[in-house]
């Protein structure tokens, strides 16, 4: 049996249960199989007051400092985040505050053979350094942004090298975040890519899809855009294609800085009878809303595996996808949809192509259910296993398990 340390700050809680889903998602398949057992440690922001009227830093404060979700015991310790230079220091304030609390858990019994670590910076360098600090082997996964972006300023460009030279192995969700990885020196021997999978009990067809379309007042063909309302997402972009789609109307699905913008470009546009901003919806209202639509639009502009491609072709909604990193592993049949630049005359093309051959929806849905968690599973069984093997012998960790 795999004792397992999960180490992220990207990991769902009671006041953000979408945060970082992903990652709990992988691991339940993991644990699932029987061969590994973890424990989570997901630090989060200090922050003194709970009241409502800190916004997100409030719902910070509320998060308990110990759950247990889908039979998982998950840790929430609290470390510093410091205004303005909070990205260069947040590394070593994760560190220690994670190191602290690791000292009070192994002292209780703890033992782990190695630490599964998500996003590699502040995380990923955190975790090396805590895999250095208590002789265990660290295997940390990239995501997207931690490669694509962030790599992008001074320090932690340089972290993130030492922190891909320290690990003892890296995952990449995608070929093309592999390919990232090593042009930022990580030695291509040491990259796995193991992708992640869809829930096809979860994201499956509505039994009724009439009756989803009518929940939702649909009445037209329907564009769906899901994700966090920021600039790199392309909401902006699918509200600007579908002045040029006039039969159809679109719904937007999620929240964030950009809600303000959107709802003054789609004024601008004039088109508010076509166009409706939903908010953020609990994750178990996604396959209805995939379900009533005609087609996914997902037109950012930086991904590392977009897992809203895979969850709306479950549902058997067919996608139009830019043509980024990733996507192009996820689209690669008719079946799935279209790949198209960025830009919203190059999305309104792709939606009149996938309207013009609209493919058989249950052919959609036997698409993605090729993209199981079973093989990313066995994948991780094999990489933890051979780094345990090969990892720290135990003279130097007291804490490795025996």
């Amino acid at each position: 049996m795999l004792r397992l340390l999960t180490f992220s700050t990207l990991f769902p809680n009671a006041e953000q249960p979408n945060h970082g889903i992903f990652v709990e998602n992988r691991l339940r398949h993991l644990l699932a199989s029987g061969e590994a057992q973890s424990e989570v440690v997901a630090p989060v922001p200090f922050f003194p007051s709970g009241s409502a009227v800190f916004g997100g830093w409030g719902r910070l404060a509320r998060v308990p400092r110990h759950e247990v979700r889908h039979g998982i015991e998950v840790h929430h310790p609290r470390y510093p985040v410091i205004p303005r230079v909070g990205m260069s220091l947040a590394p070593i304030l994760l560190y220690r505050a994670a190191g602290r609390f690791l000292d009070r858990l192994l002292a209780g019994g703890a033992r782990i053979d190695a630490i599964d670590a998500h996003y590699l910076y502040p995380d990923g360098v955190a975790a090396v350094w805590l895999g250095r600090r208590f002789g265990v082997p660290v295997v940390v996964t990239a995501r997207g942004t931690d490669v694509n972006l962030i790599p992008r300023y001074r320090v932690p460009r340089r972290l993130i090298r030492g922190a891909m030279a320290g690990a003892t192995a890296l995952i990449a969700v995608s070929a093309a975040l592999k390919a990232a990885m090593e042009e930022l020196g990580a030695p291509g021997e040491k990259v796995t890519v193991l992708r992640n999978g869809v829930e096809t009990a979860v994201f499956r067809p509505p039994a009724d899809r009439a009756a989803a379309r009518a929940v939702l007042g649909l009445t037209r063909p329907t564009l769906i855009s899901v994700g966090h309302l920021i600039e790199r997402k392309g909401h902006h972009l699918v509200i600007e294609a579908l002045r040029k789609l006039p039969e159809w109307e679109l719904v937007v699905v999620g929240d964030g800085p950009e809600r303000a913008r959107l709802a003054g470009l789609i004024l601008t546009l004039e088109l508010g009878e076509r166009v409706r901003l939903l908010g953020a919806r609990p994750h178990a209202e996604l396959p209805a809303l995939y379900g009533a639509a005609d087609a996914l639009v997902l037109a950012s502009s930086r991904e590392g595996w977009a897992n809203v491609l895979l969850e709306s072709m479950a549902c058997g909604t067919p996608v139009v996808a830019t043509n980024i990193w990733g996507n192009p592993e996820v689209v690669q049949e008719r079946a799935a949809g279209v790949i198209v630049e960025r830009g919203a005359g190059a999305i309104a093309e792709g939606v009149r192509r996938v309207a013009a051959e609209a493919p058989d929806r249950a052919a959609t849905r036997a698409y993605a259910e090729r993209f199981s968690w079973d093989e990313t599973t066995a994948g991780q069984l094999a990489l933890f296993r051979r780094v345990v093997a090969g990892g720290c012998a135990p003279a130097c960790g007291l804490q490795r398990s025996s």
